[in-house]
């Protein structure tokens, strides 16, 4: 009886254990970014979602997730719009700016310098290691002048979309 017993408690803590570790959580790397009800760009937005916010991965559909929110909100995700670490500022207390250590993994492996990042500056790694190189100063003032240049979101979805990028690119075989 007693063996029976520790076979099925040990089966529970497994089962906790696989729980547990299917749930894979993601934080919202892209500002701007919309939880879907479908797996799609142009599906409508069932909530706004601020950088930093933690999710729960449901499902995985390729590029797209499905994901469920602390408040108990379900929808699709493009996964690139997602990390798999927390932003730097709750890891560290800050970021690094631009090319620093704080640049994000999304779930498709692209890193990405956001505005915020970029209006910054580089990191202080990243101009050290200009200085090291006798990076002329030229190139420095033309890198800020690029850096200062501020797009809007309207300005961003639209050359996304018109450049069919990202959660607007056309997929081949119809998978997600």
């Amino acid at each position: 009886m007693k063996f029976i017993r520790n076979i099925l408690a040990l089966l529970a803590l497994l089962l906790v254990a696989s729980t547990a570790m299917a749930e894979e959580k993601r934080w919202v790397s892209s500002e701007g970014t919309a939880l879907k009800a479908e797996a799609s760009a142009t599906s409508e937005n069932v909530i706004d979602l601020m950088v930093g916010t933690e999710v729960t991965v449901v499902e995985s559909g390729g590029r797209w997730l499905k994901v469920k929110t602390a408040a108990g909100k379900e929808g699709w995700l493009y996964a690139g719009r997602v990390s798999d670490t927390p932003p730097a500022s709750e890891v560290s207390g800050g970021d690094g700016g631009i090319f620093g250590g704080s640049m994000q993994k999304s779930q498709i492996n692209t890193a990405k310098a956001d505005s915020a990042r970029s209006i910054r500056g580089l990191s202080p790694e990243a101009a050290k290691y200009a200085k090291d190189r006798g990076t002329p100063e030229v190139y420095k003032k033309s890198l800020d002048v690029v850096l200062a240049r501020k797009v809007s979101a309207k300005e961003l979805k639209a050359f996304l979309k018109e450049g069919k990028i990202g959660e607007y690119a056309q997929v081949q075989g119809g998978a997600k």
